[in-house]
């Protein structure tokens, strides 16, 4: 339903890349996620900081087509690959 309607879900999976059942649900929907992997969001505030740092980079992915997979922490967004 999130990547049918074209949204970006927020996660909190610090293991994202080793889940590979998520990784093709993520490919096979077309999916736009973001996963909040770094060990600084813990907690919901340190998360909201996590999104907060990086709202921009975030909001760009709408413009993007799915299926991608960015990993957030303060200081970056990077890209995991789906393979």
């Amino acid at each position: 339903m999130v990547a049918r309607a074209k949204w970006v879900a927020i996660t909190r999976d610090r293991h994202i890349q080793d889940h590979r059942a998520e990784l093709a649900a993520v490919r096979d929907h077309g999916l736009r996620l973001v996963a909040l992997s770094a060990p600084e969001a813990r907690t919901t505030w340190e998360q909201l900081e996590v999104v907060m740092c990086q709202w921009r980079a975030i909001e760009a992915l709408v413009d993007q087509e799915g299926p991608l997979l960015r990993v957030a922490s303060r200081t970056s967004l990077r890209p995991v690959p789906l393979a």
